[in-house]
């Protein structure tokens, strides 16, 4: 986990001010991270620049694991945009039963005014479901291991009790 006092510092993180001495914000308990993990698959698939502070604002208000929240918009970079937003197209354009039209990516002013004005509605859309669907995923995947952990940890303490009564 990143320093919390280098959080703080950050150039870009500075705007929050004393919101960020929110202990909620830097502890690791099954509602803190499962939340992040929620905000930070849905703000991945947000398809803006800067998306971490969008998930640093939101898990502020929403009082999750900021560092969590944030780290886990980087499953978007240079490497994975393109496949996660032509599948995200792909999704939209099937969801709104549209015609998909064969394009290449790239990432410059010109395509973005070209393409994505044919594009937007079903990009969009598709960026939307997969947020969606990866926040609920991922908050579902963190609420059960983390309850199969505890469970798993409740088992062997009572193993350990066991064993110092008998021995």
């Amino acid at each position: 986990m990143p320093d919390r006092d280098k959080i703080r510092d950050h150039k870009h993180l500075k705007c929050f001010g004393t919101l960020l001495h929110d202990p909620n914000l830097w502890h690791l308990n099954r509602r803190s991270v499962s939340g992040a993990f929620a905000l930070g698959l849905f703000c991945a698939f947000i398809p803006i620049p800067l998306q971490m502070l969008l998930a640093a604002a939101l898990a502020i208000v929403l009082r999750v694991n900021l560092p969590i929240s944030v780290s886990l918009v980087w499953i978007t970079n240079p490497v994975t945009i393109p496949p996660m937003y032509y599948f995200a197209y792909k999704v939209g354009a099937w969801v709104l039963s549209e015609p998909t039209h064969e394009f290449v990516f790239e990432l410059s002013a010109e395509w973005l005014m070209g393409e994505l004005g044919a594009i937007w509605q079903p990009f969009l859309l598709g960026c939307l479901i997969l947020g969606s669907l990866s926040a609920l995923t991922g908050f579902v995947a963190i609420r059960l291991f983390w309850r199969f952990h505890i469970v798993q940890y409740i088992k062997k303490r009572k193993i350990r009790r066991k064993q110092m009564k008998s021995g």
